[in-house]
């Protein structure tokens, strides 16, 4: 026997089992007919129930359609030569016709459950040629009612359920993208963050090879510095593991300060901002900002001074880090450092300009919004 075979979809739990239920009162009925008549009955039944177990196995199909109509067709035949009775076997077919997505196709299966119901009720009328009592009206209509309705309820449900995975799918899209760009995140940081102290321990580096011979006592102090600042970017390190770290401006220009100074570079800084008032998040930007223009300055400049100036007014932050090195070629894109800091200044609305004017210029500039006198 094949281990894979069900006889209802395992998804759907014990609902199509319990459902059956409804099935003893048919059966039961029948068992009052004699002949030929309950022999084709039973036979029915059968029918019945393998449409109802075909209907789960085949919903989006094709053939779910003719099950469906199989099931309808044996509803009318059972109310119309059988007893009336036995529409209530339509609660069958109307929870499926709740299954389908198009609203045509659902349109036309509702049309098929009236009719299934109203024209027993006709023939039963024209036949005995008397209408239905009061007591026999309250019996039926009330589950008429409900059985027409149960479609839209079922439909519901379904689309429901759809928007729900839908959802879900969603939800685990956006955690996809959400750890994307945390692995960005943080390979962008790694490179802002340890790239200019890796950038000052190779200078000092060459500088202590230099004084070994020349000036043994400076380059001792040098290695001394080195020894700190590897410290430094062992911390760094461990900080960007549990948490990234939150630079701010005032701390960043300190360590610009020193860069540059171990590169040879001098270093002028002009401004009056108060950064108190600047959101942690925009001055964390901007401090990795600061970073990452220092480290390009020392690399890539040749320049012997450097100057950085920070001015806010109403509407905007404008920072600018000149230096008086080579410029930069004309038509050559941003490096891995200039995009990043770009897409870090997108985050807050920001923007950057790089040009040359007695060499490099970087121009940024960040909008304000002014929230309870802080800068955000």
């Amino acid at each position: 026997m094949n281990k894979n075979f069900s006889i209802f979809p395992r998804k759907y739990g014990f609902f199509p089992y319990i459902f059956l239920l409804y099935l003893a009162f048919p059966i039961f009925y029948l068992t009052k007919e004699t002949g030929i008549k309950q022999l084709f009955g039973f036979g029915m039944v059968l029918l019945f129930l393998v449409a109802y177990r075909q209907l789960y196995f085949s919903m989006g199909r094709r053939s779910f359609t003719y099950w469906l109509a199989c099931q309808l067709a044996i509803v009318f035949i059972f109310g119309l030569f059988y007893h009336l009775n036995y529409i209530f076997m339509g609660f069958f077919p109307a929870n499926f016709i709740g299954w389908y997505r198009e609203k045509r196709a659902f349109n036309r299966g509702l049309l098929s459950l009236a009719i299934i119901m109203v024209v027993p009720f006709i023939y039963y009328v024209a036949k005995t040629g008397r209408f239905l009592s009061p007591q026999e009206l309250l019996f039926f209509v009330p589950f008429l009612i409900i059985m027409l309705i149960s479609p839209f309820g079922i439909r519901s449900m379904n689309r429901r359920m759809e928007l729900e995975k839908e959802l879900n799918k969603a939800n685990q899209r956006i955690e996809e993208l959400v750890k994307r760009e945390e692995r960005v995140r943080i390979a962008r940081d790694l490179h802002d963050t340890l790239g200019h102290t890796l950038s000052l321990l190779t200078l000092k580096s060459q500088l202590v090879q230099r004084l070994i011979v020349a000036d043994p006592d400076r380059a001792r102090h040098e290695a001394k510095e080195m020894e700190v600042t590897s410290r430094t970017a062992l911390k760094q390190v461990r900080e960007l593991v549990s948490d990234m770290r939150a630079a701010t401006i005032t701390e960043e220009l300190l360590q610009v300060q020193q860069i540059l100074r171990a590169a040879g570079i001098t270093y002028q800084y002009n401004g009056e901002v108060d950064f108190s008032k600047i959101a942690p998040f925009t001055q964390n930007i901007l401090a990795m900002c600061v970073r990452e223009a220092a480290t390009n300055v020392v690399k890539h400049s040749r320049a012997t001074h450097c100057s950085i100036s920070i001015n806010q007014s109403f509407e905007k932050i404008k920072m600018l880090v000149r230096d008086d090195g080579m410029g930069v070629a004309k038509n050559k894109g941003f490096g891995n450092g200039l995009k990043g800091m770009s897409e870090r200044l997108a985050l807050i609305e920001g923007s950057l300009s790089l040009y040359n004017h007695n060499g490099t210029v970087l121009e940024i500039s960040v909008p304000i919004v002014n929230k309870e006198g802080a800068v955000v």
